[in-house]
């Protein structure tokens, strides 16, 4: 059997991407085997949302071609499609294909494979690599790629549609991406359905611009969606991935408040909060207009978590711009903060602005955001103490702290040791707590248990197991097949 090895860079919608390819090319006959290993094949779905997204995917490309220089070596994603050509001169690449060909990869390579100079060690010159890749920015049609199942995941990433509409100054990735391109809605309500029967209770609406779902289809938006998946009888919970404030409109504020399956927990990407800097963003709100969004989420959902994305030191942010955001975001009581320091990314209008904040500047502001995000998420938690929470376990406690210090783990417990786990909250809180002895941890991984809240901290919280909601007896083996291989 052929071989295949995959190397997915940057977001939820690459590893969706990547997980649509592998099972693209295991329905053709080939094994996948780590990227590390010897493979007839590589696959590097690269990121370039950042410059150093670039640099990473040509580490990783190049890794392949050292690992095996006989392999096909393919090269897909972002950075494929916004810099063909410079891909393509790397040496040792093969195939460059564009983010909306995907799924025509298999196809391709055998043809590649097929067109490769069988005499080694020949002097016959190698033929250029053509790109395959065209202007995304033309495509108006979601390449459908259905990932029944994935590896090595407890909750399921289910992708809605791809593109972005807004071009905000400091972003590459509508030309790396495309316009909007929304999957049709029996696809996904199909694909769910297929999700929830191989036994993932936990389905995560992913896109490039999730909360945009439906602006290329006539009337129907994700509130419209999210009534469809609602009816799943098998679906225990839905999370959206992300979604910009200007999307929030009475409908889908009515939907959330009355649902019984999505998640208490919205990622609301703020990027900052002056209306000077949200401008020069191209954003499209003002810091009233946020606030005002906020309040009607919280009236219909008064236990909320909002998350949101901030980015500091953007081209002429004022060190009292930067106040007022810290302050709108202690207002806010936002859950949790993903700070990014404002990188220039070449192709963006950001990069050609003049007033570029200093290094140092950004990084203290980057502290300081940080011990703010710590502070706001310890008060939402407290507010949960006492408290029993809906957890879906991932992995043993610490498996997942060797992973995050960087090291591999060969745990396993010893004979009276208790099992620790961790997992998410429908919160999106991280919650720590142990197996009740005598029980193995994959036997609760991936299904929803009740865990009673003992201590809040800033990042991980503790508490104790109440009981579990969910098991995988019950569904039988032959309904989680269906599921998997529908």
């Amino acid at each position: 059997m052929p071989t295949v090895a995959l190397h997915t860079l940057g977001c939820k919608v690459n590893f969706y991407d990547t997980e649509g390819i592998w099972q693209t090319f295991q329905r053709a006959g080939y094994t996948q085997v780590p990227f590390e290993e010897r493979a007839d094949v590589y696959v590097i779905n690269t990121c370039t949302v950042t410059n150093t997204g670039d640099r990473k995917s040509r580490q990783m490309i190049r890794r392949a071609v050292r690992t095996n220089p006989d392999a096909t070596v393919v090269v897909t994603g972002c950075y494929a499609q916004v810099a063909p050509l410079e891909v393509a001169a790397i040496a040792g690449v093969d195939l460059v294909v564009g983010n909306d060909r995907k799924s025509q990869i298999v196809s391709l390579v055998e043809a590649v494979r097929k067109e490769q100079n069988p005499y080694a060690g020949t002097e016959e010159a190698a033929q250029p690599v053509l790109p395959q890749v065209g202007n995304i920015l033309r495509t108006r049609t979601f390449e459908e790629m259905d990932v029944p199942w994935f590896e090595e995941r407890t909750r399921a990433n289910l992708k809605i549609q791809d593109g972005c509409n807004n071009f905000c100054t400091f972003c590459i990735i509508p030309y790396a991406r495309g316009l909007v391109r929304s999957r049709k809605p029996e696809n996904i309500v199909a694909q769910a359905r297929k999700l929830a029967k191989a036994g993932y209770r936990e389905i995560v609406l992913t896109g490039i611009h999730t909360g945009g779902y439906g602006a290329d289809l006539d009337g129907y938006r994700l509130a419209h969606l999210l009534r469809a998946l609602e009816n799943i009888p098998e679906l225990y919970r839905v999370r959206i991935s992300s979604i910009e404030a200007s999307e929030v409109d009475e409908e889908l504020v009515d939907v959330l408040g009355s649902s019984k399956k999505v998640c208490k927990h919205l990622h609301i990407p703020l990027q900052a909060g002056h209306d000077a800097v949200l401008k020069r963003m191209n954003r499209h709100y003002t810091v009233d207009e946020f606030a005002k969004t906020l309040s009607e989420l919280r009236q219909a959902l008064p236990e909320l978590a909002v998350t949101s994305d901030v980015i500091v030191g953007f081209p002429g942010e004022t060190d009292e711009q930067f106040a007022d955001t810290m302050r709108f975001i202690e207002e806010q009581q936002f859950s949790q903060l993903h700070v990014f320091p404002y990188s220039v990314r070449k192709g963006t209008a950001a990069a050609r602005y003049t007033d570029q904040v200093g290094a140092i500047v950004k990084e203290e502001r980057v502290r300081r955001l940080l011990a703010l995000s710590e502070q706001l998420t310890l008060r939402y938690a407290q507010k949960f103490v006492g408290r029993t929470l809906e957890v879906i376990p991932e992995e043993p406690l610490a498996v997942a702290e060797a992973r995050n210090n960087g090291r591999a783990s060969s745990w396993t417990p010893g004979a009276n040791e208790p099992v620790w786990m961790v997992g998410h909250a429908d919160n999106y809180l991280k919650v720590a707590f142990s197996l009740p002895r005598g029980t193995s941890a994959s036997d609760w991984v991936g299904e929803v248990c009740t865990v009673r809240l003992t201590e809040a901290d800033s990042d991980l919280q503790t508490g104790t197991v109440v009981g579990r909601v969910t098991s995988s007896d019950d569904q039988s083996d032959a309904a989680r097949e269906e599921g998997r291989y529908a």
